[in-house]
C-alpha cells in the first residue's frame, strides 16, 4: 500500500476519471454512513484540497456527523482498466446556499437542482491499494439527469426547502444537520 500526504498528479487524473466515489462519515457515536456519489460533482482544487456538491437525497448524515466530528474519508475505485482503490482521508466543512462561501464554491459546478451543500474537504493522507477485488463493470450512464434532477425542478426553490425541512433536518440518529437554520 503506497501512502502520500498529498495528491499526486496521477492521483488527481485518477480521480478525475472516475464517474463515481465513496464518502463516509461518523459522529462519536452511532451509526458510520456510507454513501455513493456520483454525476458532475466532485472538483480537486489542488493537491490538498477537494469539494463535491452534495444534491438533496432522502437522508442528510454527512453534514450531520461533520457538525461534531470533521472527519471524512473520500474512496475512488477502478471499476474499468487497472485494479486500484484510492482512499482519500481528512476533514471537511459543510457549506450551505446561505453561508458566505457559497457564492465562490458552488461556482465551480454547474448549476443542479436540489444542491444544498458543498463540502469542502482537507486532504491529510492518501493511501492506494490494489483493487483486484473489485469487480469489472462497464458505466452506463448517470441516472441523476433523467431521474434526481428533474424531480427537484419540479418541486422549486420553496419545495426543495420544504423537502430539506421535511427529509433533511435530522440524522437517522436524531443530529441536526444544520440544512433548516438560517
Amino acid at each position: 500500500m503506497a501512502k502520500a500526504t498529498e495528491l499526486t498528479p496521477s492521483l488527481i487524473q485518477f480521480i478525475r476519471a472516475q464517474p463515481m466515489f465513496f464518502v463516509a462519515t461518523a459522529a462519536l457515536s452511532g451509526r458510520v454512513n456510507l454513501s455513493p456519489k456520483g454525476l458532475d460533482s466532485l472538483r480537486v482544487l489542488d493537491h490538498r484540497r477537494i469539494v463535491w456538491l452534495n444534491l438533496s437525497g432522502s437522508g442528510n448524515e454527512t453534514a450531520a456527523h461533520l457538525r461534531e466530528d470533521a472527519r471524512m474519508t473520500l474512496m475512488f475505485c477502478a471499476f474499468e482498466g487497472e485494479a486500484r482503490i484510492l482512499r482519500v482521508y481528512g476533514t471537511a466543512r459543510a457549506i450551505h446556499p446561505r453561508d458566505l462561501d457559497w457564492g465562490w464554491v458552488s461556482g465551480h459546478f454547474s448549476a443542479m437542482a436540489g444542491a444544498r451543500q458543498v463540502f469542502d474537504f482537507s486532504v491529510e493522507l492518501a493511501q492506494v491499494s490494489c483493487g483486484t477485488g473489485v469487480p469489472v463493470m462497464r458505466f452506463a450512464s448517470q441516472r441523476g439527469p433523467e431521474e434526481l434532477l428533474p424531480f427537484y425542478e419540479e418541486l422549486g426553490e420553496e419545495g426543495v426547502r420544504a423537502y430539506w425541512a421535511r427529509k433533511n433536518r435530522l440524522s437517522i440518529d436524531g443530529r441536526e444537520a444544520g440544512i433548516a437554520e438560517d
